[in-house]
């Protein structure tokens, strides 16, 4: 099977949104194998048949929501079309997210996502949890080492059923966050330069009226949340490169 693909680098979170048609059963085999081509690759995202209420549909090879990923879809249009920008809906994880992005340079895209709004915010294993549609995430304001986190986290996602989970280390008085990120359909664990989910979550821990600039390893996301309960993310998406392959299925 010949798969075109493009490669998409939102804040670091390195995405690989393939444009060929792939059941979504294969997808998590495919999925593998285009991340042992593209080391560099944290996630894979798959075009799906678009909807009549979406201007792009995709889906991640383990089904969560991703806001980054949402992003690469909004560029991807933008790119295809050659618009200088675009206010798209994405579906994405089950969701319609309106995303805008706008072109600042060739294949360079500014981005802002109307992120999900918290299921609820609660706390589990001592930590802040909050619930998004798609994937949860825990905040570890204080100190963690990196391999209690590994060793704990899909013990913590098993426990809570969660579609995927994300462990946000914050640092440096609440300024830098380490994004390490669960999803066990696809069963991918990665300390991912940017999680913009994630993101966002620290922000509705914040609270209402926060506008918070996380330094990730990837670069920076920009959240901010409103009274009235939105959440807003934004962010760069640089097209990094266009691919074709030939992969058995």
């Amino acid at each position: 099977m010949e798969l075109s693909y493009t490669v998409f680098d939102p804040t670091g979170n390195i995405t690989i949104l393939v444009q060929t048609s792939v059941p979504v059963a294969e997808q998590p085999r495919i999925a593998a194998a285009l991340m042992a081509r593209e080391p560099d690759c944290e996630q894979v995202c798959f075009r799906m048949p678009d909807t009549p209420l979406a201007g792009i549909t995709v889906r991640m090879a383990g089904g969560e929501f991703c806001g980054n990923a949402s992003m690469s879809a909004a560029a991807a249009l933008c790119a295809e079309r050659e618009l200088e920008s675009a206010a798209v809906t994405v579906a994405i994880g089950g969701l319609l997210v309106p995303v805008t992005a706008e072109k600042t340079g060739e294949g360079r895209f500014r981005c802002a996502v109307a992120m999900p709004r918290p299921l609820r915010v609660t706390e589990a294993f001592g930590l802040p949890l909050v619930e998004l549609p798609g994937i949860s995430h825990l905040i570890a304001a204080g100190p963690m080492a990196r391999e209690a986190a590994e060793a704990a986290i899909r013990g913590w996602c098993r426990e809570l059923g969660a579609d995927a989970l994300g462990l946000m280390l914050l640092s440096e008085g609440g300024r830098r966050l380490d994004p390490l990120v669960y999803v066990p359909q696809a069963d991918t664990l990665f300390w991912e330069r940017s999680c913009a989910s994630g993101t966002a979550a620290v922000g509705v821990w914040a609270g209402p009226g926060t506008a918070l600039s996380l330094t990730e390893p990837g670069g920076t996301l920009t959240v901010r949340t409103a009274f009235d309960g939105a959440v807003t993310l934004e962010g760069e998406v640089r097209l990094a490169r266009q691919r074709k392959c030939i992969l058995s299925i």
